[in-house]
């Protein structure tokens, strides 16, 4: 055992996105539970190169009485890392194939398109754009609309859409972003729509962090997709008044 510097992970903050994990060359990282953690100390080297794109400066270094940095070993490691599955330890690009899906029931096709604003991807959306104002919005991650039926009619109707995938963008300016836009407008509600996976939870932290830095009270509701469609929690009944009548509940 030696002092020296080594990662030190705030659980508290860790929001389970993996970028950590794909920014460790030493493959010292892997998401458990949700959170970051420290595979083994002797793989870490301590020089923080992890850091960088954590959204949410859950990483930190310190000083501290740890196992030395081994380099043999560490090559060894990743070696056997890169011949897996999952090489960055992120759940969310493990592989499944679940093909073999019971056949849809009749009569869950969409008979009509619910969108009414244009452009959807949040980097394309001015914050002051016509459409936000006074709008009950819906933020929905990327891979959402492909995997659950019905997203149109389910999570569209009534919302004005914005799109983003917390993991493959940039998360600052996305916060920085949205801040900016419930500023400027008169954001009535917020739903998130967002897959299971640790990483995909980035989005609903960064709404947050955004609702609280513009000084707004924003009604938010997060629901969360399965990989495999199913709705795991959330939207079973629409956020405010207004909505439920619009679903007939």
């Amino acid at each position: 055992m030696a002092i020296r510097n080594i990662i030190q992970i705030d659980e508290d903050k860790c929001n389970g996105c993996g970028q950590c994990v794909v920014d460790c060359a030493e493959a010292a990282l892997q998401i458990v539970d949700g959170k970051a953690k420290i595979v083994k100390e002797m793989y870490c080297d301590g020089l923080g190169a992890c850091m960088g794109g954590c959204p949410t400066g859950a990483l930190t270094i310190v000083q501290r009485e740890s196992d030395p940095f081994d380099e043999a070993a560490t090559e060894k490691h990743v070696h056997e890392v890169k011949k897996k599955e999952e090489p960055c330890g992120c759940p969310g690009m493990k592989s499944v194939d679940f093909s073999a899906k019971t056949e849809a029931a009749v009569g869950t096709v969409e008979t009509k398109p619910e969108l009414t604003n244009w452009p959807v991807q949040l980097k394309l959306v001015a914050p002051n754009a016509p459409f936000l104002n006074d709008a009950d919005l819906l933020i929905a991650a990327d891979c959402t609309a492909f995997s659950v039926v019905n997203f149109h009619s389910r999570f569209i109707k009534g919302r004005k859409l914005l799109i983003a995938c917390p993991k493959l963008d940039d998360a600052e300016y996305y916060v920085d972003k949205l801040t900016g836009m419930f500023r400027e407008n008169n954001i009535k509600s917020i739903t998130v729509v967002r897959m299971e996976v640790p990483c995909c939870g980035g989005l609903i932290y960064l709404v947050k962090q955004a609702i609280k830095s513009s000084g707004k009270d924003i009604p938010l509701e997060e629901v969360v997709i399965g990989i495999k469609g199913d709705i795991l929690n959330g939207g079973k009944k629409p956020l405010i008044p207004k909505l439920q009548k619009m679903a007939g509940v």
